[in-house]
C-alpha cells in the first residue's frame, strides 16, 4: 500500500526507459497505480502498466489518457518526462529539426496537460510535475535549442501554475542535471557540421562526453519525485544537480554577464 494509505494514479510519459522508467519502478514499488508511456511500449513490466502514446500527436495523447481514465476513473499525478535532446551549432541546425524538438519538448507536455486538466479541474485536485533541465537556466553552446526548449517549458509552466492553482492543482518544475539515461544516444544532430564550427563543436562534445562519466543513477532522481508527490506544499522549482552544474546557476545570478560568458567559454575550450 502507498504511504499514507492513499494509492495515487500516476501517468509518467517516457516511462519505458531512463528517468521515466526509474520513476515508474519506484512509485509502483510504493503501491501506486502507475502508467508509463512510450511510442512502442511492448509488454507491461513487473509492477506498472505501459500504454502507447506519441506526445507529438494529440489524438494519440487523448487516446492514452482516455484509456487510463477508463481503467482507473481518474489521474492524480502527471509526470511530463518524455523529451528529446539536440546538439549542433545554432547555424547548423535546420529549422525543421528545431521544430521537431520543440514539438516534443514543449508542445508534447502541453498536449498531455490539455488532456488531463479537465478531469483534475472537475475533481479539484491533481499534481503536474514537469521534467525540465538545468540547461533551462543558460544557453549551452552547441546545445542552444535544447536550452531554449527547456526554458520555454519552464516559462509556460510558470503561467499554467498560476492559472490552475484556483482548481486545487499543483504544478512543479524539476530541473535535473546529468543522469545516466539514453538521451545522449538519441539526440538530434545536423547532418553536416559546418567548417566554421567544426573544431569548437568537436571540443564541446568531448567535454560533454566527459561529464557523462560523472552522471548520477536515475534511482536518485526518482526519489525526488516521490518526495514531491508526498509533500503537501512542494516548492515550485527543484534543481537536482551537483558540482559545476549546480554552481553555474548561482554564478549566472551573481556574476556580470560578460564574466559568466567567459567562464562558459573557458569550460568548453
Amino acid at each position: 500500500m502507498a504511504r499514507g494509505g492513499y494509492v495515487q494514479v500516476v501517468l509518467v510519459t517516457g516511462g519505458s526507459s531512463g528517468l521515466g522508467k526509474a520513476i515508474c519502478e519506484r512509485l509502483s514499488a510504493l503501491g501506486h497505480r502507475v502508467y508509463g508511456t512510450g511510442r512502442n511500449p511492448g509488454q507491461d513490466p513487473s509492477g506498472y502498466h505501459l500504454v502507447a502514446m506519441d506526445i507529438s500527436d494529440s489524438a494519440s495523447v487523448d487516446k492514452a489518457v482516455a484509456e487510463i481514465l477508463q481503467r482507473e476513473g481518474r489521474i492524480d499525478v502527471v509526470v511530463n518526462n518524455a523529451g528529446l535532446g539536440i546538439q549542433g551549432a545554432v547555424e547548423d541546425v535546420d529549422p525543421d529539426m528545431a521544430l521537431r524538438l520543440l514539438n516534443i519538448n514543449v508542445l508534447g507536455a502541453h498536449r498531455v496537460c490539455r488532456a488531463v486538466l479537465p478531469g483534475m479541474r472537475e475533481r479539484k485536485q491533481g499534481s503536474i510535475i514537469q521534467i525540465s533541465s538545468i540547461a533551462a537556466n543558460f544557453g549551452l553552446p552547441y546545445r542552444g535549442f535544447y536550452s531554449a526548449s527547456k526554458a520555454a517549458l519552464d516559462r509556460w509552466t510558470e503561467a499554467m501554475r498560476v492559472e490552475v492553482k484556483p482548481f486545487g492543482i499543483r504544478v512543479v518544475t524539476v530541473q535535473p542535471g546529468e543522469f545516466r539515461t539514453g538521451i545522449a544516444d538519441s539526440r538530434l544532430r545536423p547532418e553536416l557540421i559546418g567548417p566554421a564550427y567544426r573544431e569548437r563543436y568537436a571540443k564541446a562534445m568531448e567535454v560533454l562526453g566527459g561529464s557523462l562519466h560523472y552522471s548520477r543513477d536515475p534511482a536518485e532522481f526518482s526519489a525526488v519525485i516521490v518526495r514531491i508527490i508526498a509533500d503537501p506544499r512542494p516548492k515550485t522549482v527543484y534543481r537536482v544537480a551537483q558540482g559545476v552544474q549546480k554552481l553555474s546557476v548561482l554564478a549566472k545570478k551573481l556574476l556580470p554577464g560578460h564574466t559568466f560568458e567567459r567562464m562558459v567559454t573557458k569550460h568548453y575550450e
